[in-house]
């Protein structure tokens, strides 16, 4: 079952809990055109070898540019025995729209 949650409500659970990890599955190309402060980043082709070392004990947001690629990583970690995870809805391009207005888009 994936679990989607807006960019809006991302921000806003962030704010409440210092805890949450934003999980970014982009390109590093595509982080240098804009990036979430302290997003942890593990580009999608990367997540298989590293993802013993990603937290489970906390709320993780998983998110990419449009939100396919997130999702997918979503759905494997939930596989390998993850919870907690949370797709953000239209990705970094949502988050660029409705949270941080100043940031890059691509």
């Amino acid at each position: 079952m994936n679990k989607e949650i807006s960019a809006d409500e991302a921000a806003k659970l962030r704010e409440r809990d210092p805890a949450v990890t934003l999980l970014d599955v982009r390109e590093d190309s595509e982080l240098a055109i804009c990036r979430i402060e302290g997003a942890l980043h593990i580009p999608m082709g990367e997540i298989p070898e590293r993802a013993d070392s990603l937290p489970r004990d906390c709320p993780m947001i998983v998110f990419c540019h449009h939100g396919m690629r997130s999702a997918h990583v979503q759905q494997y970690l939930e596989a390998k025995g993850f919870g907690n995870l949370m797709n953000l809805a239209g990705g970094i391009h949502a988050w660029a729209r409705e949270v941080d207005t100043e940031m890059a888009r691509y």
